[in-house]
């Protein structure tokens, strides 16, 4: 495959997601399938360009649609995933993680509207259906409530893959429930290189907390509690989790954590850029 722009959304892609999320079918046609992570039952048929990203790719339909899937699903999917893919490609630019994200809120609304259905119903069990020798499942940990993530565009460099994501926290107790829901919901994060995390709370009677986690990149966590410091945020917190690509980036790595945890504070609205311009568009 001779664009490596190709190349290089597929080895994205595939890290940030599940393996074999976007797969290879015909190198010389540029034929490629695209698991939608929100409806993995449904396999689309995706065509680049020669020209990616100058030009953006087609969804020529479905590659394979699972047995579960109501009849007529997998097309109404299609439509969907193409009008995301018209409003997020830009020329120039890597569209299938925009996409795949886009993508999921889309066929969420759609599921609300009662186009698709996105999971079938659960059966539930009672205890005395296990019988002898059959261990009930293990409880359910209380993990608290999804946070209300913020989620930067991913960043990939030498095939190291990094991704930042920001939140509100209004205590460390919850900052660090936040990081628990993460690591146990998102097992592609879980199995990630680095998740490195930096809060910073204003807390009652003028204290503060201000805290930072490696995990196992040294100083990266307090580079981006620094890099917080400098712009004077608070109530938040910052998570980048890096996959890495084999490459070893050296102190360049340092400037890309940097970068994409700023990136996520400005789209979070956590600084003071993003809080002007706000106003700015509240006046107009």
């Amino acid at each position: 495959m001779s664009n490596d722009a190709i190349q290089d959304e597929l080895t994205s892609i595939n890290s940030i997601f599940d393996e074999g999320t976007l797969s290879l079918i015909d190198e010389d046609a540029r034929l490629f399938s695209l698991r939608l992570p929100s409806l993995p039952s449904i396999i689309l048929r995706l065509e680049f360009p020669a020209d990616y990203p100058d030009a953006p790719p087609s969804i020529l339909g479905t590659q394979s649609v699972g047995q579960d899937v109501p009849k007529g699903m997998g097309s109404r999917a299609v439509d969907v995933v193409r009008d995301v893919l018209a409003q997020v490609y830009r020329p120039g630019e890597a569209c299938i993680y925009d996409l795949l994200e886009e993508a999921r809120e889309a066929l969420e609304t759609a599921e609300e509207q009662g186009d698709i259905r996105l999971q079938g119903n659960v059966e539930s069990h009672p205890a005395e259906e296990y019988g002898a020798g059959h261990a009930p499942p293990d409880p359910i940990i209380d993990i608290g409530p999804e946070p209300p993530w913020v989620v930067a565009p991913a960043v990939m460099e030498k095939k190291s893959v990094f991704l930042a994501r920001v939140a509100p926290v209004s205590s460390p107790d919850q900052a660090r429930q936040y990081v628990t829901h993460f690591l146990a919901t998102d097992k592609k994060a879980a199995r990630a290189t680095h998740n490195m995390t930096a809060w910073r709370i204003k807390g009652p009677n003028d204290t503060s907390y201000q805290d930072c986690d490696d995990d196992g990149e040294t100083a990266a966590g307090s580079r981006m509690l620094h890099l917080m410091q400098l712009m004077d945020v608070w109530n938040v917190m910052v998570v980048v989790t890096r996959w890495y690509g084999g490459i070893q980036l050296g102190p360049d790595r340092f400037r890309i954590i940097n970068t994409v945890a700023r990136e996520s504070l400005i789209l979070g609205g956590f600084t003071k850029e993003s809080k002007d311009t706000e106003k700015k568009k509240g006046k107009k």
